[in-house]
């Protein structure tokens, strides 16, 4: 937990900031309709910055050993995310998928999608969330390398300002073996292009 959720406001506060915006967007915060929003609005806060509270690398501490010698790609794939621009606090609504080859032990694939599921659950930048994501990853398992492609529609570019629909913004962050090898690295990719219906 940082130290500035640590030091957060309080719930009152919080739920004042609320009607302090609803006034300036010219509404009444009392009439009955938005008497329960400013609780409502920061209870939601509570749900999708969630991941302030969570250490995304304790979720990969727990790993298995006997695999068998298995020691090929392991891919999770159309990994769903909700997360927010720290621009403008808008949506950005995506898929992200993982693969690493592992170096001796494996970690239960849910543990992939925690991974993902807590850095998107705080105020991101695409660039920033895919390092991150890809970071945590190979210094938790250590693996041979580690890659991660997210997508990610940003409503802060569908709602507001330019008013594009349809456009998504595709990054990756490529470690190890996935950035030095053009084959390990095309391999990764046809298996995430197999996922959504390529082929």
């Amino acid at each position: 937990m940082s130290d500035a959720y640590a030091n957060r406001p309080s719930q009152q506060q919080a739920e004042d900031a609320v009607r302090t915006l609803l006034r300036w967007a010219g509404e009444d915060p009392s009439r009955e309709g938005l008497l329960d929003t400013p609780r409502r609005v920061v209870e939601a806060y509570g749900d999708w910055f969630s991941g302030y509270t969570d250490d995304p690398r304790a979720y990969l501490e727990r790993t298995f050993e006997e695999v068998a010698g298995y020691d090929e790609m392991i891919v999770l794939r159309d990994i769903e995310y909700e997360s927010h621009c720290e621009h403008h606090m808008a949506p950005i609504i995506g898929r992200a998928h993982v693969g690493y080859l592992p170096d001796g032990k494996v970690v239960g694939i849910s543990k992939l999608a925690r991974v993902v599921e807590t850095y998107a659950r705080r105020f991101q930048v695409q660039e920033k969330m895919t390092a991150e994501i890809a970071t945590c990853i190979q210094d938790v398992l250590q693996p041979r390398g580690v890659a991660v492609v997210v997508e990610g529609a940003h409503e802060c570019m569908t709602t507001r300002g330019i008013h594009k629909r349809g456009v998504s913004m595709v990054t990756s962050k490529m470690l190890g073996i996935f950035r030095e090898d053009a084959r390990t690295r095309t391999e990764f990719l046809r298996f995430i292009e197999t996922g959504n219906g390529k082929r």
